[in-house]
């Protein structure tokens, strides 16, 4: 790759001046110009203040640094190893005090790492090569053998998570294969959108939230995300408390 045209497109993609991201660098614009330009080769205190000037993911930032000729700065440890055993305990920890409602987290390509017990709500009724550690979560919400049947507002749901997929062009195209049509007299809630669904339990109506290991130093960790579901009303919330209950699960707290 070359660090010049790598630089501009990244700089270009988040729609920022020469002068903003020299003045977040501590650099001139001039000297940024010079960089970007191919004139002056920037040593490797200064890359790294460039990607963070940039709010680069990790691995955009390792991969700048190499683009340059320097060795990555951010370590890439398996989740399975030594290095994030801390981290997978905080994890488990995080999804157990989540009960009774349902929680995942997943990887930067939405593939499964771990979830709680009442993801079981969620995914029931779904297509055994769809579900459990590995499967792809978006594939599983979308897929006709996976969530989507049970869904009451498909459409609108689809598109919701079909929009979240700007970085996964391939998957975002298969699944955009299985997104209904959109009746245009419905309403765009954006992010807003409820998830409906049909349960064991009856309907459940559900809210989620994104949460991602901000200060993580390391890619693995940094590429994870924690998706909770809430309940959007108060009968969700009973029916998850009950589904819990019948499976015997319950939040630490209330152990």
């Amino acid at each position: 790759m070359d660090f010049s045209q790598v630089l501009r497109e990244r700089r270009a993609s988040r729609r920022l001046s020469q002068l903003e991201v020299a003045s977040r660098a501590g650099t001139t614009q001039r000297h940024l110009s010079f960089i970007e330009s191919g004139r002056s080769v920037p040593g490797r205190n200064m890359v790294v203040r460039l990607a963070e000037s940039l709010e680069l993911p990790l691995r955009e930032r390792n991969e700048l640094l190499l683009a340059a000729g320097f060795a990555p700065v951010y370590a890439e440890s398996p989740l399975e190893g030594p290095v994030l055993a801390p981290v997978r305990a905080a994890i488990g920890h995080i999804l157990r005090g989540h009960l009774p409602y349902p929680a995942v987290v997943v990887d930067r390509k939405g593939q499964l790492v771990d979830a709680n017990s009442a993801f079981g709500v969620i995914t029931e009724g779904a297509a055994a090569e769809l579900v459990g550690p590995g499967a792809n979560v978006y594939r599983l919400a979308l897929h006709p053998d996976g969530v989507a049947p049970r869904i009451l507002n498909l459409a609108e749901w689809a598109r919701h998570v079909v929009a979240r997929l700007g970085g996964l062009p391939e998957l975002r195209a298969e699944l955009a294969g299985y997104v209904p049509e959109l009746d245009s007299g419905e309403g765009q809630l954006g992010f807003a959108v409820p998830l409906r669904l049909r349960s064991s339990y009856g309907e459940l109506r559900l809210m989620t939230t994104v949460t991602t290991f901000a200060t993580a130093v390391d890619v693995t960790l940094a590429e994870l995300k924690l998706e909770a579901f809430l309940p959007a009303d108060a009968a969700t919330a009973q029916a998850l408390a009950a589904a819990a209950a019948a499976a015997g699960d319950q939040a630490p707290g209330n152990m």
